[in-house]
């Protein structure tokens, strides 16, 4: 049986993975010409998105790769001294195990677990699904796909191409988000640190594995915003404008946004299907459910909801019928949940008062103050809030390896199939 991926980050390639475990023939493809190095910024990954990495193989290789970020320093615009938090404190109130690490690099160790056993298709993507599984993609050649599963992000053409109306279904959370690769020398190695303010936040980090340092702001538009997401040279602008004045600390950093080799600039925002699957068609990760970037722990609901899709249609011997409507059933509780923390964070990390930016950081003071064992029984508390990525609970699906499993319906091992790899 053959599945078509569309998108090659995080989802595609960890579904890939336990697919071909299965005994599918998977194809991933890709619309950027190699796996894309698009500067990023750390993600969290949360117990059981540690939980499958470990069964994959890779959890050494993911915690190798940790930013390494033991100390965050706040400071708030005329609030006086610095605040120092221990952010081995605060992610261990967040989480019972957790790892900070760079997207990028999480998306290299997911492709390259599995590169072997998936052909990759790179520089290319989808302009028609049929309901028949056939698909034309932009460089012209047609394929018939038993499946094709959408892991393309939250800009989705896969949702676009078979959703229509719905794919746009999505809540502005009310901030944009920038990354901007900046010069090392801007911030020392395992500190993030930067300014609080009304509306808006600056912070900056590195790794010892980066060559760089990132940048991330955080704010709320101002009245009669508008952005042209196509247009780089206009966000850096806006993005300057918005935050020049903040300190001269940030300034320096504003002043090298226009020659910086990556930059990242979007808005927060959340989609809300209330389904994913059409036909032969359902959507995975950020695709069909991206609770809001830098907002919503997505990352390891992406990679949960991988295993489980995978999982399911293993089950299922293939059968797509009774295998979306499961995986969609399992998954429906931690996205609805994942929405609303999502708010919650969105709302919280961008105070609207100078009062609220004292008690964001005073609430964060006071997790890594509080001795351990009250920290520890107040977060068990909170399995909808902060413990929520940790509390999601996943079917144990059985872990096979190509060739071994025969399954009815035309699914079978595949293990002497010999696969192109056009990846880098």
């Amino acid at each position: 049986m053959k599945i078509l991926i569309s998108g090659a980050s995080i989802a595609g390639p960890v579904l890939g993975y336990w697919l071909t475990r299965s005994g599918f023939d998977v194809t991933v493809v890709e619309r950027a010409p190699h796996l894309r190095k698009t500067g990023g910024h750390a993600i969290d990954l949360f117990g059981p998105a540690m939980d499958i990495a470990e069964q994959m193989g890779v959890l050494d290789q993911v915690m190798a790769h940790a930013t390494g970020t033991h100390r965050i320093t706040f400071r708030r615009v005329g609030g006086g001294r610095p605040t120092h938090i221990d952010y081995g404190r605060l992610s261990s109130a967040i989480s019972a195990r957790h790892v900070e690490i760079m997207r990028d690099d999480l998306s290299q160790i997911f492709y390259d677990a599995g590169r072997a056993d998936i052909e990759y298709v790179f520089g290319d993507h989808l302009t028609a699904i049929d309901p028949n599984g056939r698909v034309t993609f932009a460089g012209g050649a047609s394929r018939t796909f038993d499946m094709v599963l959408g892991a393309d992000g939250l800009h989705s053409g896969v949702r676009q191409l078979v959703f229509g109306p719905d794919s746009g279904h999505t809540e502005f959370l009310g901030a944009h988000l920038c990354v901007v690769s900046l010069p090392k020398s801007f911030v020392a190695a395992g500190e993030m640190t930067g300014y609080v303010d009304v509306d808006r936040t600056a912070m900056i980090y590195t790794a010892d594995h980066l060559d760089d340092a990132r940048a991330v702001f955080l704010f709320r538009p101002t009245s009669g915003f508008v952005y042209d997401h196509r247009d780089t040279a206009g966000q850096q602008r806006q993005l300057t404008e918005r935050f020049t004045g903040l300190s001269a600390e940030v300034d320096g950093w504003l002043d090298q946004v226009a020659g910086a080799p990556a930059f990242y600039f979007d808005a927060i925002t959340q989609l809300q299907l209330t389904s994913w699957s059409r036909g032969r068609v359902t959507l995975v990760g950020d695709a069909g459910y991206c609770p809001g970037p830098a907002v919503g722990g997505s990352t390891s609901l992406a990679v949960i909801g991988a295993r489980v899709l995978a999982g399911e249609l293993a089950a299922a011997k293939g059968d797509h019928t009774v295998a979306f409507p499961a995986y969609e059933g399992i998954m429906r509780a931690p996205v609805l949940g994942a929405r609303e923390l999502a708010k919650s964070v969105a709302r919280s990390i961008l105070p609207s008062s100078p009062l609220g930016a004292w008690a964001f950081i005073a609430g964060m003071r006071l997790v890594t103050t509080l001795p351990r064992p009250m920290t520890d029984a107040l977060v068990r508390l909170n399995r909808k809030g902060i413990r929520l990525y940790d509390s999601i609970e996943i079917p144990a699906y059985s872990a096979t390896t190509p060739g071994t499993l025969t399954l009815s319906d035309g699914v079978r091992g595949n293990s002497s199939t010999t696969r192109t790899d056009t990846g880098t």
